[in-house]
């Protein structure tokens, strides 16, 4: 059925799939800028990957007049931009092509998951499929909300965020790094992000009890990753206090909007982040490869 769909969809002059490249910078800004919530991650990639500078690659579905209509994302994570049904079925068929190295499919519910159904004739039964998974966003913590005490992460808490970096991973995908052959890569990027000044730490005694990151930044918005309470010391309201320490943070220091997407199942998180004065933007889905 995808196929014979797709044969169409190529049978018609109308629109055309390539690369992008620094030509086309301004015209994907302006589709990602659309929803710079829900495109944050891309924003903040485009720079470094239309250069050439960066593993990952953007791919432009155009209309006659050569106008960009939907844009993918192909890097360790495959991230939809605006598409509908059309633009997937080329998308899909490129990707089926290229056979990129990607770990996750992630972005909008319905465009993840009709893309996933696409490729996954090809790609191979996923991994774990998270269908619902809130989009958040917050503008101002809640009056009255307690804060955690928290400071920027250095080289000489590597020893203990490593551990804890590692143990939310491993919590949070189901799998290790060390798994997978990324233990090296995974401790590499704990580093930059620590030199990047984006980690946040509560540290009691030595033991890391609450971390968070800030990751990608782009157009006001930044997104929030890597959110871990030591297991011992949850059901205290340390991830309430924490967030809402890291939303001021980031609030003063990187963008004016902070995001984050939750798996649906984890409802002490989602009212821990409600409580912060998170609300949802929209719905999320990751497809684990």
């Amino acid at each position: 059925m995808a196929e014979a769909l797709l044969s169409k969809v190529e049978s018609q002059p109308f629109d055309r799939l390539r690369r992008l490249g620094n030509a086309d910078s301004s015209a994907l800004v302006a589709l990602c800028a659309d929803d710079p919530i829900v495109n944050c991650f891309p924003l903040s990639r485009i720079a470094t990957s239309l250069a050439g500078s960066s593993a990952g690659s953007f791919w432009g579905w155009f209309d006659l007049q050569g106008q960009l209509r939907s844009a993918l994302y192909a890097g360790a994570n495959v991230v939809p931009i605006s598409t509908d049904r059309i633009s997937r079925l080329a998308f899909a068929d490129r990707l089926i092509r290229l056979s990129p190295r990607c770990s996750a499919l992630v972005g909008p519910a319905e465009e993840v998951l009709d893309l996933w159904s696409l490729l996954e004739p090809a790609w191979g039964v996923a991994r774990d499929v998270r269908p619902t998974q809130p989009l958040l966003e917050c503008s101002k913590v809640t009056r009255g909300v307690e804060r955690l005490p928290l400071r920027l992460a250095t080289e000489a808490d590597l020893p203990a965020l490593i551990p804890a970096s590692v143990a939310m991973f491993t919590e949070e995908l189901g799998i290790s790094p060390a798994a997978t052959g990324m233990s090296a890569a995974y401790e590499a990027r704990v580093r930059e992000i620590v030199a990047q000044e984006r980690a946040l730490v509560h540290v009691i005694d030595g033991e890391i009890v609450f971390k968070a990151e800030i990751g990608s930044v782009a157009h006001g918005v930044c997104l929030i990753q890597g959110v871990w309470v030591r297991p011992e010391c949850r059901g205290l309201g340390l991830g309430t206090a924490g967030m809402a320490a890291v939303v001021d943070f980031a609030l003063r220091t990187a963008a004016d909007v902070v995001s984050l997407y939750v798996n649906s199942h984890n409802a002490s998180a989602i009212n821990a982040y409600r409580r912060v004065g998170f609300s949802e933007h929209t719905m999320f889905a990751t497809v684990l490869r």
